[in-house]
């Protein structure tokens, strides 16, 4: 889920998609000029008399042709459409070797999990400043899960708050927000542009996996705290992602461990959806990330959500209560960790699938394979699956910060 940078670039470079405007093909019509002809019938004969008279008819006859002209659209570049595809992929890195490496083929994001080497944030030389430093033209998020309570990723570095069930317990939505930009101040002071939270999933289904990282199993109530948390993380400069849409809270199972479902479409709109329609007309800038949850009446009922095109539809036509258009920048769930995922299919198809599927970006923990992953997307491109303006609009929308040829 890639948004801007903490502080400005200071100048754009070829990365940032000069020609990333892509035009469709368009048609020229032209009329031809009308062909008029006239014929004269009933001339008198020789032997005609004077009282015979002479009656002349004049048919008009219109012919049109349109001459369809078809103009080509421009060929894009193919190192610019490299670069495109390639800020689409979110990857896990362990250490500064790999961070380098991933932003050296043009990864568009970094993510910090729970195993990387700490020192990504607090070695001087080797920290996420230093490869802003290496890279200073090259604009790149940098996300860690950081819900608070049990979620909450190098809090030996970063620091320790509680549990969103526990913050929504004690505290108003007004001191959730000053907490939250407690927290957006650490990771922004960290070179953490990103963070994945807050949770809108409504606890009550008995999942260990959600539990008390949501903040209420009333819908109202998460929309509010989870609005707050985001806002406060805004303030310190620091974009939340909202997750898991369409809601896991009442899913069969873990997606860590399988596939689950949720209830039926028309169930969640009645509760597990109602978070977003109320969070994200509220809140600046933030993101949705899509579970892998199948959601029964949504699409084929064997797909993922995160692979599932019918999935980006609800969230983009904003079509459940209090819904509307979303047209920021939507991430899939981890791609490799997740067995929902992984026991389907390897992540090189499984980043295909979720950027043909409707995804803007792709994220995998492992980070195993981007070269891999580029190349399959780019085939999408040759195939007809995705074309070269699908990919322009992923990248416009996962980085809303960079200039673009044709704003």
């Amino acid at each position: 889920m890639s948004f801007a940078e903490p502080t400005p670039t200071p100048k754009a470079t070829r990365w940032l998609f000069a020609t990333l405007s892509v035009l469709g093909l368009s048609s020229i019509g032209v009329l031809s000029a009308c062909a008029q002809s006239s014929t004269g019938l009933g001339q008198p004969s020789p032997s005609a008399t004077a009282a015979q008279s002479t009656t002349a008819i004049t048919t008009t006859s219109t012919t049109t042709t349109t001459i369809t002209t078809t103009v080509a659209a421009p060929q894009v570049d193919p190192d610019t459409l490299r670069a495109q595809v390639a800020s689409l992929m979110f990857v896990g890195v362990r250490n500064f070797e790999e961070a380098h490496r991933a932003l050296e083929l043009g990864a568009g994001g970094l993510f910090i999990p729970s195993w990387a080497d700490p020192g990504l944030l607090t070695t001087p030389g080797r920290n996420i400043q230093a490869l802003r430093e290496e890279f200073p033209d090259f604009p790149f998020e940098v996300a860690i899960d950081f819900e608070g309570g049990r979620v909450q990723r190098h809090q030996e570095v970063l620091g320790s708050w509680p549990s969103p069930r526990e913050l929504a317990a004690n505290h108003s939505p007004e001191d959730v927000r000053a907490i939250a930009h407690s927290i957006g101040a650490s990771l922004h002071a960290h070179g953490i542009t990103i963070d994945f939270a807050p949770v809108l999933d409504l606890d009550g289904g008995g999942l260990e996996v959600v539990g008390d990282r949501a903040f209420s199993t009333d819908p109202h109530t998460a929309a509010s705290y989870a609005t707050a948390f985001a806002e406060g993380l805004s303030d310190a400069g620091v974009h939340a992602v909202f997750k898991h849409f369409p809601g896991h809270g009442r899913a069969t199972g873990d997606t860590h461990l399988g596939l689950a479902s949720t209830p039926p479409l028309e169930e969640m709109k009645k509760l597990d959806l109602i978070p977003y329609g109320e969070s994200l007309s509220n809140s600046r800038g933030a993101g949705v990330m899509v579970g892998h949850m199948i959601v029964p009446g949504l699409g084929d009922p064997s797909t993922p959500g995160s692979l599932n095109p019918a999935t980006y539809r609800l969230l983009r036509e904003g079509i459940y209560p209090g819904g509307r258009p979303f047209n920021g920048p939507v991430i899939t769930d981890d791609l490799s960790g997740m067995k929902a995922i992984s026991d389907l299919m390897g992540t090189t198809e499984a980043v295909r699938r979720a950027l043909i599927a409707g995804a803007d970006q792709a994220l995998w923990s492992s980070g195993d394979h981007l070269e891999e992953c580029i190349d399959a997307v780019l085939e999408t491109v040759a195939t007809g699956e995705l074309s070269a303006r699908d990919i322009a609009e992923k990248s416009r929308r996962a980085h809303p910060h960079l200039p673009h040829a044709s704003s």
